[in-house]
């Protein structure tokens, strides 16, 4: 990749001989006059370095290279100077410039210092290039469904991803829960800012509140020296707690200062540590029945559940399997070099004929151990686990309720919410005064979509 260099001097013969010594060693170089020229050339170019005198005949190169690194991050700016003083180039440096060096004292530098700031304008580039790609990996594009449930859902997310309020995530294990939070943080002001996740079910309460807040040397056996915890570590940025109904009650006690104060103590610590975070939480539990259980704090609960949004089985959206499976196909399929190209009708009658307790992390599964065992260019029942070969679609029907029970007049009463409130199972749940948890066990007795 060949790096562009924008000469910037107002004597043409310095600005010619720099341009032929430049352009010998490989680089493409343009020239300009003075800082107006200067703004133009940039405007149109894709400048990797300026090498620029400090003195223009309408501005100075010290103010210019503050303007160019606010508007062209990865631009390396080197100033030249006939003239050198130590508080020109202190503030040359804190402008952003790559380096301050003086005419004809250090001309032997010149070259030196391009290929320096070249290889340094290359991984600023890889990195933007990255994080663009993790950016797109994580937003709201890639989350996969085309139905009603699931766009609100995610309309919801976005809705919220805007603002500082806490959101708490509710739904089944494997319906996306840390895919959502991510997503959040990527669209919201914290976007720069670190992401860290952890599962308040993977640890003892000792561990889980280590991890969380960090510790001070000599806190425990082992604490040889000061430990960040994940709060500290995403300082501005976001914190996601799944499993958040799985914490121990002491550890939510310390979570609510955080909400509350943005403070807390590290184990063995008396000073406190503040910070900046938003929290997002997720939980597969009805955290209102933990509250009667005395599992679950009430006041925290109502810090969190500041926004709550319900992520919906993968039965109840049955019209997104297909699209799912496929994306699912071609990712296996490209990591295991095989061509698998298509999923036949009756796998795919299958898979929406199961239930789906796993939700997305099942069916990801399911799809990852066809392809290992396809030789094919097409998905075919045969590769399905046992449970699937089992069932036979048109075997499966619906559950014949009397006119007259009561099951079947809940049945109808819970479809008419449904209907009501376009399928928001969180609106439903509230309207027949019911929890969550309990909706979506109805919803699966019922066989309702």
């Amino acid at each position: 990749m060949i790096s562009k260099v924008l000469v910037i001097d107002d004597e043409e013969k310095l600005r010619t001989l720099l341009t032929r010594i430049i352009s010998l060693e490989g680089f493409e170089v343009l020239q300009a006059s003075d800082c107006k020229s200067a703004l133009k050339k940039m405007s149109q170019n894709e400048i990797d370095i300026v090498l620029s005198d400090v003195k223009l005949p309408d501005g100075n190169g010290v103010d210019l290279a503050k303007m160019l690194k606010e508007k062209y991050s990865t631009t390396e700016i080197i100033l030249l100077t006939a003239y050198a003083n130590i508080p020109d180039s202190v503030q040359a440096i804190k402008n952003g410039a790559f380096d301050y060096i003086t005419k004809g004292d250090d001309n032997n530098k010149i070259i030196p210092l391009l290929y320096k700031a070249a290889e340094k304008v290359l991984l600023a580039k890889r990195v933007l290039q990255l994080e663009k790609q993790l950016g797109n990996k994580h937003s709201f594009e890639n989350i996969i469904g085309k139905s009603k449930i699931i766009k609100a859902a995610i309309e919801e997310a976005k809705k919220v991803s805007q603002t500082e309020a806490t959101v708490l995530l509710i739904g089944e294990t494997g319906t996306g829960k840390e895919v959502f939070a991510q997503a959040i943080h990527n669209a919201s002001p914290r976007s720069k800012h670190n992401f860290i996740a952890v599962n308040c079910s993977a640890f003892s309460k000792e561990l889980l509140e280590n991890e969380l807040f960090g510790h001070k040397a000599g806190a425990f056996t082992g604490a040889i020296r000061d430990s960040k915890g994940i709060f500290e570590e995403a300082n501005n940025g976001s914190v996601f707690l799944d499993e958040i109904g799985e914490m121990p009650l002491e550890l939510q006690a310390k979570l609510l200062r955080v909400l509350e104060t943005g403070e807390f103590l590290k184990v063995g610590d008396s000073k406190q540590t503040k910070v900046n975070v938003r929290i997002i939480a997720a939980t597969n539990r009805d955290l209102q029945k933990e509250i009667e259980l005395g599992n679950f704090r009430e006041d925290l609960f109502y810090r969190i559940a500041v926004f709550q949004i319900a992520l919906p089985a993968l039965r109840t959206r049955i019209i997104d399997i297909e699209e799912l499976a496929t994306h699912f196909l071609l990712m296996f399929a490209n990591k295991t070099n095989k061509k698998i190209t298509s999923i036949s009708k009756s796998y795919l009658e299958a898979l929406k004929q199961h239930i789906w307790k796993g939700n997305i992390r099942e069916l990801k599964n399911v799809i990852e151990r066809s392809v290992i065992l396809t030789d094919s260019a097409e998905l075919e029942t045969d590769s399905l686990p046992t449970e699937f070969q089992k069932c036979n679609p048109n075997d499966v029907k619906e559950k014949t309720l009397s006119a007259f029970d009561l099951a079947s007049a809940e049945k109808i009463h819970i479809q008419k919410v449904m209907n009501y409130t376009n399928g928001n199972k969180t609106e439903t749940a509230k309207l027949l005064n019911i929890a969550l948890t309990t909706l979506y066990r109805k919803l699966d007795e019922y066989q309702i979509k």
